[in-house]
């Protein structure tokens, strides 16, 4: 006698979404996204026969699911039962010399150590090495650069630029200023291929080299607008050059508070007398080897994600012209920049990590 089709569940707005999220997430037991699946179709309509086919689970499987969901609600069913799965084989002990050994020790002929290695030495399988490593959110093959700035007027130069962000001067704008250099045309020897179900968008590895141009930018912090121009090159004519586009576009009533690195062009003789020929600039000058308290950095960061990195340009205009309509955009969607640290919290965990650094030495 064949079953009788189950009538369609009954899943809140709020459920459906939650299940809908969790099956996008790449980290989730398969066992999880299983039961997800059952309900998301169960309440489309399905047949348990149907949703059992369709998730590759007996139907008696199916119908324990949505049973659990009807009688006890959506996170009994996307939790296991307390007492279920495997019990573990090892003991924290054995996780903890793991994670120890990890932290403090490296392999005899190498920079660090592998699941594999870790495992032989403990022995356990690389499996238990990867686990204890995901739950103590430890990843020995990645490493991240660090550099200590050794400015004598680092704390000076801090405490006056987050000065600006945080409380910046009446009748006057902050502009982040910097130059992004040998921004390159380059272009793709095929077409890039697009984004398909399961598969990213796809481009050659070789390209075609159509030449360079330096984007020079100033961040209003104020407003989150940014002046933009894209030169040549980067000497200290160009940085004139772009100066002399600020003070056409900022109202001569407004005094303007400029920040930027240490770069020899900022520094230049002739752009000196420039400045003073001009008293409503005040410099300000980042600490050497900060160039996170720029914030125009983070604008910079922005754009090559977002348009030059992946893009194609067959020519040095194409370039160009994709910068600025980037900046018309970002321009009519800007945002102030918000500094939220104080110079005090930085140097805070400044010092904490040369405490760091100089005890692991």
């Amino acid at each position: 006698m064949p079953f009788q089709p189950a009538p369609s569940l009954r899943i809140s707005p709020r459920a459906r979404r939650e299940l809908t999220t969790l099956l996008r997430k790449s980290t989730a037991p398969q066992r999880t996204i299983q039961r997800a699946r059952i309900l998301l179709d169960a309440a489309d309509g399905f047949s348990n026969t149907e949703i059992a086919s369709r998730v590759g689970m007996a139907r008696q499987n199916v119908v324990a699911v949505r049973r659990r969901f009807e009688e006890r609600g959506l996170e009994s069913v996307l939790q296991d039962a307390p007492g279920r799965g495997r019990p573990k084989t090892f003991s924290e002990a054995k996780i903890q010399k793991i994670v120890e050994s990890t932290l403090h020790t490296t392999p005899k002929n190498a920079t660090h150590w592998s699941s594999r290695e870790l495992a032989k030495r403990h022995q356990v399988s690389f499996s238990t090495v990867q686990r204890a490593w995901r739950a103590h959110n430890l990843q020995p093959h990645r490493v991240q650069n660090f550099k200590f700035s050794k400015d004598p007027h680092f704390v000076e130069k801090l405490r006056d630029i987050v000065g600006l962000y945080m409380d910046p001067p009446m009748n006057a704008i902050v502009l982040s200023v910097d130059e992004k250099s040998s921004v390159q045309a380059l272009e793709r020897t095929a077409p890039i291929l697009p984004l398909r179900d399961g598969v990213p968008a796809r481009q050659t590895h070789d390209y075609r080299r159509n030449g360079t141009t330096t984007l020079f930018a100033a961040l209003n912090t104020l407003s989150g607008i940014v002046l933009e121009q894209c030169l040549p090159r980067h000497r200290h004519t160009e940085f004139l050059e772009f100066l002399e586009h600020i003070d056409r576009n900022v109202p001569r009533k407004l005094d303007i508070h400029i920040i930027m690195d240490n770069y020899a062009t900022h520094k230049h003789p002739a752009v000196k007398a420039w400045f003073a020929k001009h008293p409503r600039y005040h410099e300000h000058f980042t600490p050497t080897s900060s160039s996170w308290l720029n914030a125009v950095e983070r604008f910079f960061s922005e754009i090559t994600a977002k348009r030059i990195r992946r893009g194609t340009f067959p020519s040095v205009n194409k370039l160009v012209s994709a910068i600025s309509a980037y900046v018309a955009e970002h321009n009519a969607n800007a945002k102030p920049f918000v500094w939220t640290k104080s110079a005090r919290k930085i140097m805070a965990k400044i010092r904490k990590c040369h405490a760091i650094y100089e005890s692991g030495h």
